[in-house]
């Protein structure tokens, strides 16, 4: 005969305000111990922040959970807005934009296609408007790789956006002196423009300035070339220029006067180049400088950006790429071209110069012509 299954005893009930405070006081401790565990107490005494084992170097990895995050790898940028852009600077990016298509239909740009609805951030690069400028948020703009910032006019309220610069928070405050240099900040200095106080109280990270203004060896972005258009250099994430020299002499009193119209700056990339005196630069490197250094993870975030799969040549048909066709991997013993026939290494120039390759019939080479028909007769 079953014997009777024994009745544990139940646990005592509590009220739900004694629930809700036990709730409370589990989450805190469950808070602070990963506080705990994320903060180390160094020799002196003081308490360091300790990176957690997927966000070390700046960069944010994933536990393996799904294929797709095994190799995935992002930026830690916690700081970015979570909304909606401001809309009234935005507009809708549809049509042939997005295929690599000219005005005709015929794709000029391969590899492009598809991804996902993007709105056109509308950015001010030429900031030639003064006065200083409230930074609301930073913000994630699809359509580069550095991020934004929203710009609030306090004089106005007027509002717009700018590349931001690594570094820059909300409730930063900016200025641009291309309109020249404020009546209080001449006013400051005596009457008179002295270079070391005007530096220290202009280059500030943000502020956009006109070359001659700022010190030689002071990092800029958003660099501009003529003086009187926007930024055409260093515009996309982690970039930055440096100026190298000015055209300057010291006069008898020691101060320095700009006596050229040109401004010599260094590029990433090791070019030296001259821009205008008058030319805007901004203070800082651009941000999210760790962009470089991302992984996507998987086939389709590739897909999400609007970039469609690349084929190699040697894997087409014959009447599609020249590497194409044959039986097995073969290119028919062809050097590396591009898929109209140019040449993909070597040092070939496709870039054509003046007259470079124009057939010009000289004195020597009639000559030469003579005697190879004196020779054959």
């Amino acid at each position: 005969m079953l014997q009777p299954r024994l009745r544990l005893p139940l646990r005592p009930l509590v009220s739900g305000a004694v629930r809700q405070s036990l709730l409370q006081l589990t989450a805190a401790r469950a808070y602070s111990s990963r506080v705990r565990s994320r903060v180390v107490t160094t020799a002196d005494g003081s308490s360091a922040p300790v990176a957690n084992k997927y966000e070390l170097g700046g960069m944010r990895t994933y536990k393996p959970r799904t294929p797709g995050l095994r190799h995935l790898k992002r930026p830690i940028n916690d700081h970015l807005w979570k909304g909606r852009p401001f809309l009234p600077l935005t507009y809708p990016k549809k049509g042939h934009g997005k295929g690599g298509r000219n005005n005709t239909g015929v794709i000029t740009v391969r590899h492009r296609g598809g991804g996902h609805k993007r709105r056109i951030r509308t950015v001010d690069f030429m900031r030639k408007t003064p006065g200083p400028h409230l930074v609301e948020r930073i913000e994630y703009d699809p359509g580069r790789s550095a991020h934004i910032a929203l710009l609030t006019e306090e004089a106005t309220g007027r509002k717009s956006y700018i590349v931001a610069a690594d570094g820059m928070r909300a409730g930063d405050v900016v200025q641009s002196y291309r309109a020249g240099i404020p009546k209080d900040l001449l006013e400051s200095m005596g009457g008179v423009i002295d270079p070391g106080i005007l530096a220290s109280k202009t280059c500030w990270r943000g502020n956009c300035l006109p070359v001659h203004m700022i010190p030689v060896g002071t990092v800029v972005y958003n660099l501009g070339s003529r003086a009187d258009g926007g930024a055409v250099f260093c515009r996309s994430a982690g970039t930055h220029a440096t100026i190298v020299s000015k055209e300057e002499e010291t006069r008898d009193d020691g101060t320095k006067v700009m006596t050229g119209r040109y401004v010599t700056v260094r590029l990433q990339s090791g070019e030296i180049r001259k821009v205008s005196k008058d030319a805007c630069a901004t203070i800082g490197v651009s941000s999210n400088i760790m962009h470089q250094y991302r992984q996507l993870g998987k086939a389709g975030r590739s897909r999400w950006l609007n970039i469609r799969p690349t084929v190699r040549g040697l894997a087409m048909n014959a009447f599609e790429h020249p590497h194409g066709g044959g039986r097995g991997k073969s290119k028919g013993n062809r050097h590396p071209v591009s898929p109209w026939g140019t040449p993909a290494k070597g040092g070939y120039k496709t870039r054509r110069k003046s007259n470079v390759n124009k057939w010009v019939v000289t004195p020597r080479v009639r000559n030469m012509g003579k005697r190879r028909n004196k020779k054959t007769a």
